[in-house]
């Protein structure tokens, strides 16, 4: 089975904003054990756009955009972190998706990504919004103290 772990948007939003001390300590150990290369991280475009708008809008300080750009690029020029993205076709069965397992369609979009690339695991604080059979879906904010458990 593949090793990589899909970070979803929450996540690493975490390791930015101030609002919760003990979840940024997780995510930004996450974050840590990815860019060292000791763990597989997989993010999407789409995570990343969500990223930039949430530290932008929704942090509890909202960054600067300069910021948050700063932060974006450093995920995008990682070569620690495989970045994925999702085509028409992915579109398409995430509507089918949504429909039938009557999700929102953008958790629909990440799972189908997922799927198209193979990532059978995603890390999310949401993890009632994930309802693919198809994936394992582990909340890293519950449970082991490093946000990994037994994985």
């Amino acid at each position: 089975m593949n090793d990589e772990i899909f970070i979803d948007t929450n996540v690493l939003f975490y390791a930015f904003d101030v609002a919760d001390e003990k979840k940024r300590a997780v995510a930004k150990k996450i974050i840590k054990e990815i860019t060292d290369g000791k763990k597989s991280g997989v993010i999407s475009n789409q995570v990343l756009a969500e990223l930039f708008s949430n530290l932008t809008k929704k942090a509890k300080n909202p960054l600067e955009k300069e910021t948050a750009q700063a932060i974006i690029n450093g995920f995008i020029d990682s070569t620690q972190w495989k970045k994925v993205n999702y085509t028409e076709k992915t579109v398409s069965r995430a509507i089918e998706s949504s429909l039938a397992e009557n999700m929102h369609f953008w958790d629909a979009l990440i799972c189908e990504t997922m799927l198209e690339n193979k990532v059978y695991l995603i890390f999310t604080e949401n993890t009632k919004d994930f309802r693919s059979k198809l994936l394992k879906v582990k909340n890293p904010f519950k449970g082991g103290k490093n946000g990994f458990g037994s994985v």
